[in-house]
């Protein structure tokens, strides 16, 4: 009984600030903005952002498996220092996340622009400056950067833990260390490769601050729309019924890593 009160808190907290705000997303995209009636129209008019959808998805697809493949090695290398070089190098990961989102972005812009630092020194070449910024090879870039940290940080907490008497038993039946990382690391580390990916493609998806100032208007993504929606265009209840359209993205992501993790668990078990 003690137990259920000490949740109390919790369970206010959890109705207040997500049960709450996730039934009026509801309300508004399944009523009108004039007579508040019960309508479909905002979600029949999802499908003529379908475009902008596709784009976003694979923007981020890109730029969560671009991260897989810088995070993956990082976080291998952090994970097989001695204890004080581990949390040396950890700290150097996450002391970009102490910046402020914003200022990391617009550091981008300095550097990217036309009239910024990279084409500054090309044009001291002699050089033709080349069109850094402004496309979609700039936003993912963006991306990439403001969250791969959050890739690297499951991948190094899966490897940290992982069992090295595993490693030694494939050793001693005469696997080499290309072996050892297919059959025994890599899958041991696959729901930490699942969790990083989650992690970064639910914002990737999402965001809009990173195609506005790193993007053009050929790089408009949802999260640009839903923006819109709430600013520009002031139209609340099509705005979230896009936002539910991502919720319902993020629940799936959410449930594909959490089915993993289940079954990761049921094997250690057994």
């Amino acid at each position: 009984m003690r137990t259920k009160r000490l949740a109390v808190p919790y369970l206010i907290w959890m109705v207040i600030f997500t049960i709450i705000p996730l039934g009026i997303v509801l309300y508004f995209a399944f009523t009108d903005s004039v007579s508040h009636a019960f309508t479909l129209e905002n979600i029949i008019r999802i499908s003529n952002y379908m475009p902008v959808f596709i784009n976003s998805i694979w923007l981020a697809l890109i730029s969560s498996l671009l991260c897989i493949v810088i995070g993956y090695p990082v976080a291998y290398y952090i994970a097989g220092r001695s204890p004080a070089m581990q949390r040396f190098l950890y700290m150097l990961i996450m002391l970009p996340m102490c910046i402020s989102f914003l200022l990391r972005t617009m550091a981008w812009v300095s550097l990217l622009d036309d009239t910024g630092i990279i084409n500054g020194f090309i044009r001291t070449l002699g050089l033709k400056p080349l069109p850094l910024i402004r496309n979609n090879g700039a936003v993912i870039l963006g991306m990439v950067y403001n969250y791969l940290p959050y890739m690297i940080m499951p991948l190094y907490t899966v490897l940290i833990k992982m069992d090295r008497r595993l490693i030694e038993a494939a050793q001693d039946l005469g696997c080499d260390s290309v072996q050892v990382f297919q059959r025994v690391i890599f899958p041991l580390s696959i729901p930490g490769i699942l969790s990083g990916f989650t992690m970064v493609f639910v914002p990737a998806v999402s965001t809009f601050y990173i195609s506005q100032k790193l993007g053009s208007s050929g790089t408009t993504l949802i999260g640009d729309v839903i923006e819109s929606q709430f600013k520009a265009a002031y139209n609340p209840n099509l705005g979230a019924a896009l936002s539910l359209v991502l919720m319902i993205l993020v629940f799936i992501c959410i449930g594909i890593t959490n089915k993993f993790s289940d079954n990761d668990e049921e094997v250690v078990t057994i």
